[in-house]
C-alpha cells in the first residue's frame, strides 16, 4: 500500500517573486502509462507525483521550477552504459537471481541530470556559465526563515534493492532565497549516485547562482564508511567523490532592475 498524501499548496510573495509549492496524491495508474509512452519508457517510478511542483515566478513572468515529469524526459530510456556496468556487477553479486529484473532498455535507476525548468513566453532568464559559486558561508549566517517547503517529485525503491528519489527543498530569508534540488540513487551492494543542483538569488542581484554536482561511488569503496550512513543522504555525500560540477548564472532579461526591498507574505491552501 502507498501512503496517503494530503494535498496542499503554499505560496509565498519574495519582493517581484512569487513562490508555489504544491504537493497532492501519486499519480493514477491510467495517467502514469499514458505519460511512460509519452516517455518512450517502460514504466514510471512507483511513486509518482506528476501534479507535484515548486516554482518561482517573477512578476514579469520568467522564472523556473521543478517537476516530476521534465525531470524524468532527462532520464536515458535507451540502455546506456552505466547501466549495463550496474547490472554486470549485480549478476556478479549475491542477488544474480534479480539480474533479468536489471536488464531493461531503459534507466531502471531514473537517474537524472535535470536542473529545472526555465518559465516564460516573451522573457526568459539567460543560462551564462560563470566561475562565481554560491557563498555557503552566508547561507550558514543565522537568519530567519520565512518560509520553507520541500516537494516529493518521485520515488522508487527499484524491487526493494535500493532507492531512487527526486525532491526538492526550498527556504526563504529576508535577504534571499535558496534551492536544493537532489536526486539519490542508492543500489544495494552496487552504487550511491547524488545529483544535487543548488539555487541562490539575493534580493540585490539581478541574477541567480545555479551549481550542480554530481557525486558517486561504489558501494566496494565505501568500506570503511559505517553502512548506516547509506540510507543518510546528507551525510553519506562527504564520502562521495565528485564527478562534474556545472556553476552557471541565471540572468534576468536586460533592462529589468533589481528591487531589493521584499514583500514577505505567506499563504497556504488546500485544495479541494
Amino acid at each position: 500500500m502507498h501512503p496517503v498524501f494530503q494535498s496542499s499548496r503554499r505560496d509565498f510573495t519574495f519582493g517581484p517573486w512569487k513562490l508555489s509549492a504544491a504537493r497532492t496524491h501519486i499519480m493514477k495508474s491510467a495517467q502514469a502509462e499514458r505519460l511512460a509512452d509519452e516517455l518512450h519508457m517502460p514504466s514510471l517510478p512507483e511513486m509518482m507525483f506528476g501534479d507535484n511542483v515548486l516554482r518561482i515566478q517573477h512578476d514579469h513572468g520568467f522564472g523556473i521550477e521543478f517537476n516530476a515529469t521534465d525531470a524524468l524526459k532527462c532520464v536515458n530510456n535507451c540502455q546506456g552504459m552505466i547501466k549495463v556496468a550496474c547490472a554486470a556487477e549485480w549478476q556478479e553479486s549475491s542477488e544474480a537471481e534479480h539480474s533479468k529484473e536489471v536488464v531493461r532498455p531503459y534507466d531502471w535507476t531514473y537517474t537524472t541530470d535535470y536542473k529545472g525548468t526555465l518559465l516564460g513566453d516573451t522573457a526568459t532568464l539567460k543560462v551564462v556559465p560563470t566561475t562565481e559559486h554560491i557563498n555557503t558561508e552566508k547561507l550558514k549566517a543565522r537568519e530567519q526563515i520565512m518560509f520553507f517547503e520541500e516537494v516529493l517529485l518521485f520515488e522508487d525503491e527499484l524491487h526493494d534493492h535500493g532507492v531512487s528519489s527526486l525532491s526538492v527543498k526550498v527556504r526563504v530569508m529576508p535577504s534571499s532565497f535558496f534551492v536544493l534540488l537532489r536526486f539519490f540513487l542508492r543500489v544495494d551492494g552496487v552504487l550511491i549516485r547524488m545529483n544535487d543542483t543548488r539555487l541562490h538569488h539575493e534580493a540585490d542581484k539581478t541574477y541567480m547562482l545555479r551549481e550542480y554536482t554530481s557525486r558517486e561511488s561504489k558501494i566496494s569503496n565505501l568500506k570503511n564508511v559505517p553502512p548506516f550512513l547509506f540510507t543518510e543522504p546528507n551525510e553519506i555525500s562527504q564520502y562521495l567523490p565528485i564527478k562534474e560540477t556545472i556553476c552557471e548564472k541565471l540572468e534576468f532579461p536586460e533592462k529589468l532592475e533589481p528591487q531589493p526591498e521584499t514583500s514577505l507574505e505567506t499563504t497556504s491552501a488546500k485544495p479541494k
